[in-house]
């Protein structure tokens, strides 16, 4: 080696030597978050504008906790069922799900009727990731067949594995998480969907996935809203022959079964220009349905745009027992750990549902754990436990049930084991599960609901007993009961 190159060889090696003295020098003026999350990641990732207003005028000042170390104390319900009381550190609200859980006792029981579970998720449940096993785990148990409601067109279509959906490039389209005023108001699944494009063919395709309960599309039902089109309807073929509906957009919501079970359907839609349109049903009419309502960035704030007219008309049809709320991902992160906001807005969210799906009980899912890089290496996020905790305190206040998923998956550091596992079971994003992880946390939502369901069985078994011992007595009885009059005297 010559003089020339020893000395470039030493000048590296005095560089590199500079550069690494400097940095232990400098570590502790440096932030312990390298990679800072930043309110918007991409422009290809969608936050609802709401979440933004929400953060913008957010009180920033220190956060009040009046629930900590208190007992959440639950009234018995007109049966005479009651939960114990609650510590708030382990809250589940099964109290507040009993509705739901008489549901599932009838069917179980009886063998007749049917339950309905509408699941509202961000990005995690994006594919049917999640709800497609809490579908599957409920309906081995309870009965039921079809994957439920489902879009004229989804972003996710491509990724879901539970149905196969087409549909043409010509559809117009307002979501709630990017429309405050729509020109019709938005269906059950937050959007609404027309077919404006007059001069090209608008069509939708489903196919059955053949699947575990989904061989079929089950009694195939379009859902639509009020129009003054006279002329509009549907069409599909039936072998050589092509099959014409004619659609009646009368009333708030309208719905036309297309077809009976069938293993695929493609269904035209002609002069229907100026209907709202909303999805398709598919469910066998027993037994139990979860429906997947995910939207990439929900925050769940979107959910307080719901049209209570509208919402009361698609309760009235469709039924729903239990409303899930799965949320959190999207609402990390926005410079303080201060989640009072979002507690009080949800809050009134949840407040909003009641009124929109009358009877339905309401279960809160609380964000999952995610990890961030802290001195070069991957922790949970320091907003996990705010963030977890503020909705456990609106699931308190607002009387729903909770599932905290952050500790169901192991709490402080258990997204890096589950990213690190050996198979993963989340992604390397440290955010988002994948098909095998999507299918234990299913499992542990399921597990927890199901705990609590056979507790209610035998609360509701005491409560029956004590009542049926009980002297008469000519005080009025409870008038009104949520459980049918024929179980009060078994």
């Amino acid at each position: 080696m010559n003089n020339t190159n020893k000395s470039y060889f030493f000048q590296s090696w005095l560089i590199v030597l500079v550069a690494i003295a400097s940095f232990i020098g400098f570590k502790s003026f440096l932030p312990k978050k390298i990679f800072p999350d930043s309110k918007l990641d991409g422009k290809n990732v969608v936050v609802d504008s709401l979440l933004l207003e929400a953060v913008s005028e957010a009180n920033q000042g220190e956060e009040k906790d009046t629930l900590s170390n208190t007992t959440i104390k639950f009234n018995s319900n007109p049966l005479g069922v009651k939960f114990p009381d609650e510590k708030f550190e382990n809250f589940k609200g099964y109290q507040y799900l009993i509705p739901f859980f008489e549901k599932l006792y009838q069917l179980e029981t009886k063998k007749q009727g049917k339950a309905r579970i509408a699941y509202f998720g961000d990005s995690m449940t994006d594919g049917d990731l999640i709800v497609q096993d809490v579908r599957t785990m409920f309906q081995d148990k309870f009965g039921g067949e079809g994957v439920g409601f489902v879009n004229v067109t989804s972003e996710s279509a491509g990724s879901r594995g539970t149905i196969v959906h087409e549909f043409s490039p010509n559809w117009k389209t307002q979501s709630y998480l990017k429309v405050k005023s729509p020109s019709r108001s938005f269906g059950v699944n937050g959007h609404v969907f027309f077919a404006k494009d007059t001069a090209h063919a608008t069509w939708v395709k489903y196919k059955a996935s053949g699947k575990k309960y989904l061989t079929t599309l089950s009694n195939p039902t379009l859902f639509y809203g009020k129009s003054p089109q006279k002329n509009a309807s549907i069409f599909y073929k039936n072998g050589k022959d092509t099959i014409f509906k004619k659609l009646s957009p009368r009333a708030i919501l309208n719905t036309l079964q297309v077809a009976p079970s069938v293993n695929s359907l493609k269904i035209n839609f002609s002069k229907a220009d100026s209907i709202p349109f909303y999805g398709f049903n598919f469910d066998n009419g027993k037994g139990i349905h979860v429906d997947n309502f995910s939207s990439r960035g929900n925050s769940g704030l979107p959910l307080g745009n719901l049209n209570k007219d509208l919402m009361n008309a698609f309760q009235q049809k469709l039924g729903y027992d239990l409303i899930i709320l799965q949320f959190g991902t999207n609402v990390l992160n926005y410079g303080s750990l201060n989640y009072s906001w979002y507690e009080r807005k949800m809050k009134t969210v949840v407040a909003h549902l009641k009124e929109c799906f009358p009877g339905a009980a309401i279960l809160i899912i609380s964000t999952a754990d995610k990890s961030t890089k802290y001195d070069l290496e991957m922790k949970t996020d320091s907003a996990v436990v705010p963030l977890s905790s503020a909705q456990k305190r609106y699931a308190v206040q607002a009387e729903t049930g909770f599932i905290n998923l952050y500790t169901l998956m192991g709490g402080d550091g258990s997204m890096v084991q589950w990213v690190e596992d050996v198979p993963a079971r989340a992604n390397k994003d440290y955010t988002h599960f994948n098909h095998r992880g999507a299918k234990q946390v299913a499992g542990m939502i399921y597990n927890q609901l199901n705990a609590g369901y056979q507790e209610y069985k035998k609360l509701r078994s005491k409560a029956i007993l004590s009542r049926n011992n009980a002297p008469v007595s000519n005080e009025a009885q409870p008038t009104n009961s949520s459980l049918p009059k024929d179980t009060i005297n078994e």
